[in-house]
């Protein structure tokens, strides 16, 4: 009976310990078929659903034009009245063109050749590249920086390990850093984002949503000198083959931003180039109008008295996707088309924004309107049907913003 019992015994152990390296095995299994990253290398992760979404950005330093042209385009006429405060470079004003660091699209990992943006596109100026994904996949995001400053890429609404934040705090040092959160001049570094439900559409959101990401190692600094993009995240199986959601003809993406350049980190390589001058930020700051002259300027060009006229207050850049005083490349869409759009607000505390559209109307979280309101870091989507053909303005509601050129056009043809 005993020798029956420790066999039995015997047996169950056996079993017990095949079970045991089964699931072993399996679990051995699943988590090669997933290859979850090291806490400090950011590997690619592998899904068991969905898609790898593979992307080759670069922080590129280039020169950037606010103002594209000689004329606005609203009025069609030369820039004259408040658009020369803007325009102007002197021995005290920068002018519309300054340095900047923007994302951009690579070809491939060698980061020899860019990708670039079909005419259709080019309305989205400074904004980094659009990267879009479904609920279940995964985002591989080769970053190389080309600029001479740490950068990174910091994204809202997906899922990441620390290595993939892109943010620098706590006991992280600038200097020492060796994963995503502070990539050094000349550095590589691979993102990984999952895309969970939890960063799909909500219950109350069309098949399709939008995100940021932005440089996050001196964030103030890092957004105003240029480092953002947009993500755009559907529903799973909602996609066609190129990425954009189902039952979708035309979508548009329009940060509404003031750039404030005094808070760049290339403020004062800007100074040197474009005014000609070594005088320090504080110096050039004084530099100012007098109070009669300002009285003049303001008769002459029917200035509201909101709008700063000194060094400084000329260098707040009042933007959509980059662009002011309607330079932004027209967006085109048909009548009758369904027509998304994903707005986005970013910056300091004055980047309070009321986006508007003349000539149609908007459907915003289930109520019809012709404008909503962004707070800083906002992002909200929109579907509009236009149902009325012409060219449209689209602007910041809000009278200074608007003054001060956050405007830009659209059209609908037949």
């Amino acid at each position: 009976m005993k020798k029956f019992i420790f066999t039995i015994t015997l047996s169950l152990f056996s079993m017990a310990g095949s079970l045991l390296a089964q699931n072993a095995s399996m679990e051995h299994m699943a988590m090669d078929h997933k290859k979850a990253p090291s806490k400090k290398t950011g590997n690619t992760v592998y899904p068991v659903t969905g898609k790898i979404r593979t992307y080759y950005i670069a922080a590129d330093e280039i020169p950037w034009d606010y103002m594209p042209g000689d004329t606005d385009a609203m009025t069609g006429k030369p820039y004259t009245g408040v658009e020369k405060l803007f325009a102007i470079r002197d021995s005290v004003r920068i002018g519309k063109v300054y340095l900047k660091a923007i994302y951009r699209e690579y070809t491939d990992s060698t980061f020899t050749y860019l990708k670039q943006r079909p005419p259709e596109l080019q309305y989205l100026g400074i904004l980094g590249p659009v990267i879009r994904a479904e609920v279940g996949d995964v985002i591989h995001i080769m970053f190389k920086n080309n600029a001479h400053i740490p950068y990174s890429m910091h994204p809202h609404g997906v899922l990441y390990e620390k290595p993939s934040e892109g943010a620098l705090y706590n006991k992280d040092d600038v200097n020492k850093n060796v994963d995503g959160n502070s990539v050094m001049p000349g550095s590589i570094f691979n993102y990984v984002w999952e895309v969970p439900e939890r960063a799909g559409p909500g219950p109350n959101d069309p098949n399709s949503i939008v995100w940021l990401y932005h440089s996050h190692v001196n964030e103030p600094k890092d957004v105003n000198s240029g480092l953002v993009g947009p993500i755009i995240i559907s529903a799973r199986g909602t996609t066609k083959p190129d990425g954009t959601p189902k039952g979708v003809d035309k979508e548009f993406i329009a940060l509404f931003m003031i750039f404030d350049e005094n808070s760049s980190w290339y403020i004062d390589q800007n100074i040197r180039s474009y005014c000609g001058r070594n005088d320090s930020l504080i110096k050039v700051k004084l530099d100012v109008p007098t109070p009669s002259a300002i009285l003049s300027i303001l008769e002459s060009v029917h200035a509201s008295t909101f709008l700063g006229l000194g060094f400084a207050a000329a260098n707040f850049r009042f933007t959509i996707n980059g662009y002011s005083f309607g330079s932004m490349p027209m967006m085109t869409m048909r009548k009758g088309e369904k027509v998304r759009w994903y707005l986005l607000s970013l910056g300091n505390g004055i980047n309070f924004h009321t986006p508007h559209w003349h000539g149609n109307t908007i459907l915003y979280n289930g109520n019809r309107t012709d404008v909503i309101a962004l707070s800083p870091a906002q992002m909200a989507v929109a579907d509009m049907i236009p149902d009325n053909p012409g060219m449209w303005m689209f602007h910041c509601h809000v009278d200074d913003h608007m003054e001060a050129g956050m405007m830009a056009m659209y059209q609908v043809l037949e």
